[in-house]
């Protein structure tokens, strides 16, 4: 009888070891190949509410004008824009899990947002950082630079200066 139940509960520690989980949470963590894919993609939301936009899919800029609402224009980056900008996402490590939220308890308002989908080769990577708490991560840093960074490109297309300017503040 013992030699049974020793087997049984063998049998059972050999079945808890195998978790399959494990293997598919690896398997599907997204992997940035070192050659840009042509799917390579991107949407940035930011500032107070998010009224910024940045949409590769759509090749659309989208500018918060305040008090006088958005304006939405086409807008393209040329290959070497996009190269550059994917190189920087790989410098990040945008596909790995960011520590987004600091330890603090002082907030503020109002405050900017920022809200990051990515699609390279088919998967999707989100990300969102909120800058309404007093102190910011390393990770949330990071990507603050990155869209810093790519609105400095949109800042100096033609399509970006042609827009009215915005008007009034927010509170």
């Amino acid at each position: 009888m013992n030699r049974i139940a020793y087997l049984l509960l063998l049998f059972a520690l050999f079945i808890t070891g195998c978790d399959s989980n494990e293997v598919s949470k690896e398997s599907s963590k997204v992997v940035m190949p070192a050659k840009m894919p042509s799917d390579f993609d991107f949407k940035i939301q930011f500032g107070v509410m998010k009224n910024n936009e940045i949409n590769t899919f759509e090749n659309t800029v989208t500018k918060d004008l305040i008090a006088d609402g958005t304006v939405k224009v086409n807008l393209t980056f040329t290959t070497e824009e996009m190269t550059k900008i994917y190189e920087k996402m790989k410098e990040v490590n945008i596909t790995e899990k960011k520590d987004l939220i600091p330890k603090t308890d002082c907030m503020q308002e109002p405050f900017s947002e920022d809200e990051w989908m990515i699609t390279i080769n088919g998967e999707s990577i989100n990300h969102y950082v909120s800058e309404q708490y007093c102190d910011t991560t390393d990770d949330a840093k990071q990507l603050i630079e990155l869209r810093n960074y790519i609105f400095t490109l949109v800042k100096s297309k033609e399509e970006y200066k042609n827009l009215p300017e915005a008007n009034g503040w927010y509170e």
